[in-house]
């Protein structure tokens, strides 16, 4: 019944509009500007009623049930609006004229909209149209080098998240740092599950000012997310969005290759290095081309990685009658992964917009989003092992008799200490999640009083699953390179996060002045459970037997059943008022309260102004200056992404000697974390121009974001460890500027050039009275220093390579630590003349100190022209591969070393030698071990042609077709796959891999 009930009111929304037909005329026209530019979404309303519709891309519309002696009221934001009388016609051009008044778009707000013009905050709105050029399952991975002061950094893996900034890192805890996703009202940590073609725009609400509104979820800013929706009185409009392509890996890491591998082996003095050498000739030969190099020469990482296809499928129906509109689809999106085994992403969504106005005072709609994922890891330890594989031993061996169930080669028969083949890694281990989200959200808004006072109640449910499957499977390739039981790990993951939002809109105007106020209240609960069990020997029948009623023995220690409830209550309000369109204020108050921390409430206001100067007198006909305003903010917001409070308080008896006599006292300590709110402090102060007759968009802000009261680590006197405290500052403070050019040179030709430039600079303030905080391991050392960057890489300065032994004896230093020529000279930064720990310094930072996006389009006819570049500087990697020889010292290493090393007198003044990357003294973490990571990026480049039914039939559909290429080309000097490390420590992450597709849009 239900479902029956569903789809006789779907039916009834498609054809009520054209019930009414009969009677009166179809009208079919377009809306462009006085240049000839398709104006899409211009509104189209039969005046003195609610009946009309909206433009479509191409700045068409028909308008079915019209008198032929009605009259239209045509408007667009931007553009003076204009009333037109039907007299009978069915077919109408309609052209408007700017309008310098009101050239700003409306853009999405907290819990509302506003005129762009109006703002007094940092935000960017990106339009969906500027998202669908990437090919890409993670929306998050369009914005990358669109937007000033965000940071999107990538990840190859098929359905991996990308690391998401907000105008840097605010909190010691890095997992507290991303920003707060708002998808129809409804809060997310990551919107993962969403399709890009479901989106009608992102919103970037970047500053304090602007975020506040959304509480103590925001403090690392918003990103807010509006779906795409119906429209009232029009006509079923059907879309079809696809592509097709494969990936690419670029910038493939060279390790050295086998006479590379065989010269440094000898080079470095190792006895048992120039055995495995010969023993590699033993086993499988002398090389042709060189008879002293094995007859082996493997590309590891050519021979794991592989061409990857990717695709995706949209389908959508949106329109709307008098009363209602909709908006259904259905997205599939597939991809595998470059990595050789069972890698892969696929997901099928489904969604549902609809809102119905029951009366002139009450509107009801709801917004459904199933999505259901499967998603295959990548066994991430692959990457490590074909970095360290020597290259002179084979993929398979077949003198391997021993091995099952396939002949892989090992490493060990050579004589070295590990397999490191990674194919038995690949072949025997799968990693799978299913992934289910349903969005569920609904909403009643009752208009109090037309125009003026409006109230809306709307609830919000998301509710998550993840059941996760880890498969590991025997094998034996030798004594020491084994995997002895099948092993296989389940664990269920559930999440339910409910919001319920009460909101009351107060809207008015008179004379000159224009108020809108907001008060609000909200509800949320949120909670986690999980449920996880490990079993080893069951039987190796394929999935059917995946299971743990199978196993023969349960892993008792990873067994676990645990989970969490939180509840948030708050209240909030908002002023917003202008004079005359030249004085802006604007102010928030949220009152935040959870079970989550010792301090239950948290209140934190924020302020905002802005002038207009464009519209004062003294700036008329001021010949430059279209739009001019200037505009500040101040803010506080809470972070409660940190995790809470947690530790207990104990007591334990005591029994001493003083002198002869025994005494018992007791003794307490505290390991509880009592703790409130990290609390966001920022300033924000900018400019919005528009000039040369609105051609030329200028946004530039300058802004200093301090996280107070933030929770780190503090070591307690006499007692081993450390507590947390609310008692650090982080301050990050940057310059952004955007400017955007759009020109038509004539009717068929149009081009378009934008750009973004960001700084960031990250320090720390306050430890709570420590020096610094350590981070990282003792060999790879990363520190917190009072005025330096959050986590700076912390070691030695290379001030060169001894180049002979006149240098060692000369050197007090080298001749005391047994040095020879090809080892590195470290500067002695105390003077003392001893090179020791007192000798290290910050090395930089992994947060890049500047960034920026460029991109141009060109328009010629039917077709189009569009390419985006992106790069950042200023940040460090810390090359922990490479760094690696500390720990082991027979395996491979990068080509970049075996060109560039030390081999004798003049060969290098930065690299060691063979024999010297095998010393502990060149081991210790030096500026050889961490590099640039500055990187210019071709982001995208796309090529296009479309079909217009307008200029060809109106019968047919419009059709785009075209062809992209995405990040073709990426330079740096860094040596890895890639120079985006989210944390900036490269121990093998996943490539990014170029991505070219073949896609088509339809639209009936």
């Amino acid at each position: 019944m239900k479902i029956r009930g569903i789809l006789l009111l779907f039916t009834f929304l498609m054809f009520q509009a054209a019930a009414f037909a009969q009677n009166n005329i179809t009208i079919r026209g377009s809306v462009e500007d006085t240049e000839g530019v398709p104006l899409p979404g211009a509104s189209i309303v039969v005046k003195g009623t609610q009946q009309g519709t909206q433009t479509d891309f191409d700045g068409n519309f028909i308008l079915d049930n019209v008198s032929p002696s009605a009259s239209l009221v045509i408007s667009y934001i931007g553009f003076i609006t204009k009333e037109m009388a039907v007299a009978g016609k069915t077919s109408l051009s309609i052209v408007l004229e700017a309008d310098a008044q009101a050239l700003d778009e409306v853009v999405l707000i907290g819990y509302g909209s506003m005129k762009s013009k109006d703002l007094t905050s940092a935000i960017t709105t990106i339009k969906s149209e500027e998202l669908a050029a990437t090919p890409t399952g993670q929306a998050m991975q369009a914005l990358q080098g669109k937007v000033a002061g965000l940071q999107v950094i990538n990840s190859g893996g098929p359905g991996q998240s990308p690391t998401i900034r907000v105008r840097g890192i605010g909190s010691y805890d890095s997992g507290a740092s991303g920003p707060l996703y708002v998808v129809d009202g409804m809060f997310f940590d990551n919107i993962d599950f969403l399709n890009t073609a479901d989106i009608t725009s992102i919103s970037i609400l970047k500053d304090a000012s602007a975020a506040a509104i959304y509480g103590v979820r925001a403090a690392n800013g918003v990103v807010l997310i509006e779906t795409k929706s119906g429209t009232y009185n029009k006509k079923a409009e059907i879309t079809y969005d696809g592509y097709t392509g494969y990936q690419v890996a670029q910038n493939v890491l060279k390790v050295a290759n086998a006479e590379q591998f065989t010269t440094i082996a000898l080079e470095s003095g190792s006895a048992p290095d120039a055995q495995f050498i010969l023993n590699a000739m033993q086993r499988y030969g002398r090389s042709r081309v060189n008879p002293n190099v094995p007859d082996v020469n493997t590309d590891w990482y050519d021979e794991i990685m592989r061409t990857a296809p990717i695709q995706n499928h949209s389908f959508g129906v949106t329109g709307g009658s008098e009363d209602a509109t909709y908006a259904i689809g259905a997205n599939y999106f597939s991809q595998e992964g470059i990595l050789k085994m069972r890698n892969e992403y696929e997901r099928f969504n489904l969604r549902s917009k609809i809102d119905f106005k029951v009366n002139d005072w009450l509107t009801v709609g709801g917004n459904t989003v199933i999505s259901n994922a499967t998603r295959y890891d990548a066994e991430d330890s692959a990457w490590r092992q074909a970095y360290f594989a020597v290259p002179i031993l084979p993929v398979l061996d077949p003198l391997n008799t021993d091995a099952t169930p396939i002949a892989y080669a090992n490493a060990q028969d050579l004589g070295y200490r590990g397999g490191q083949n990674p194919f038995p890694t690949l072949d025997f281990s799968e990693n799978r999640s299913k992934i289910r989200n349903v969005l569920a959200n609904f909403y009643a808004q009752f208009e109090l009083v037309p125009d003026k006072l409006t109230f809306k109640t709307a609830y919000n449910h998301n509710f998550e699953t993840r059941e996760k499957r880890e498969v590991r499977l025997p094998f034996f390739i030798g004594n020491n390179f084994q995997r002895e039981d099948a092993s296989l790990f389940k664990g269920n993951e559930t999440y339910s996060n409910q919001i319920w939002d009460n909101t009351l809109t107060y809207t008015d105007s008179f004379g000159k002045h224009n108020l809108s106020v907001l008060l609000g209240g909200s509800f949320r609960d949120e909670s986690f459970e999980q449920l996880r069990a490990r079993g080893l020997n069951f039987p190796l029948s394929g999935e059917e037997a995946y299971y743990l009623d199978l196993a023969q023995t349960i892993v008792n220690e990873d067994v676990g059943d645990d989970g969490r409830r939180e509840y948030g209550l708050s209240y909030f309000s908002r002023v917003s008022y202008n004079y005359d369109n030249k004085y802006l204020l604007y102010g928030t108050f949220r009152a935040d309260g959870t079970n989550k921390y010792q301090e239950k409430w948290g209140y934190f206001p924020t302020i905002g102004a802005g002038w207009v100067l464009s519209e004062e007198s003294f700036m008329e006909d001021n010949g430059l200056f279209d739009f001019l305003k200037l505009r500040g903010s101040w803010g506080q917001l809470g972070n409660d992404n940190v995790p809470g409070s947690e530790g207990s308080i104990t007591s334990q008896v005591v029994t001493t000697a003083l002198g002869d006599t025994m005494f018992s006292g007791v003794s307490t300590s505290s390991d509880f974390t009592s703790l409130k709110w990290e609390v966001t402090e920022e300033i924000n102060a900018g400019l919005s121009a528009a000039i040369f007759n609105n051609q030329l968009s200028i946004e530039a802000d300058y802004y200093v974001r301090d996280t107070k009261d933030a929770i780190i680590p503090v070591q307690r006197p006499l007692i081993p460890g450390s507590i947390r405290k609310n008692v650090g500052e982080i301050r990050n403070s940057g310059f952004e500027l955007a400017l955007n050019w759009n020109k038509k040179v004539n009717d068929d030709f149009t081009y378009s050039i934008g750009g973004n430039f960001s700084t960031l600079k990250n320090e720390v303030l306050d430890l709570g009275g420590q020096a610094f905080i350590d981070a990282g391991t003792a060999e790879f050392r990363q520190r917190s220093i009072i005025g330096e960057s959050i986590f700076a890489f912390y070691g030695r300065e290379i001030a060169g390579v001894y180049q002979n032994d006149a240098e060692i004896q000369a050197d007090p230093v080298a001749v005391a630590n047994n040095l020879a020529p090809g080892d590195f000279k470290y500067k002695d930064l105390d003077g003392n003349g001893e090179i020791n720990d007192d000798d290290r310094t910050v090395l930089g930072s992994f947060l890049p100190s500047y960034s920026f996006g460029f991109n141009i389009g060109v328009a010629y006819k039917g077709f189009d022209l569009s390419a985006s570049a992106i790069g950042q500087g200023g940040n460090k990697i810390l090359n922990r591969k490479r760094g690696e020889v500390i720990f082991t010292n027979d395996t491979n290493i990068d080509r970049d070393f075996a060109i560039n090393r030390w081999h004798g007198e003049g060969t290098s003044n930065s690299y060691p030698s063979a024999a010297g990357i095998r010393k502990g003294w060149n081991q210790r973490l030096n500026d050889y071990f961490i590099e640039d990571g500055d990187f210019f990026r071709i982001q995208n480049i796309t090529f296009g042609y479309t079909i217009n039914k307008k200029k060809t039939n109106p019968n047919l559909p419009d059709i785009r077709l075209y062809v992209t290429a995405e990040k073709p080309l990426t330079v740096f000097s860094y040596n890895g796959f890639n120079p985006e490390v989210p944390n900036g420590v490269d121990n093998q992450t996943y490539p990014i891999p170029s991505v070219y597709t073949f896609g088509v849009n339809i639209k009936i």
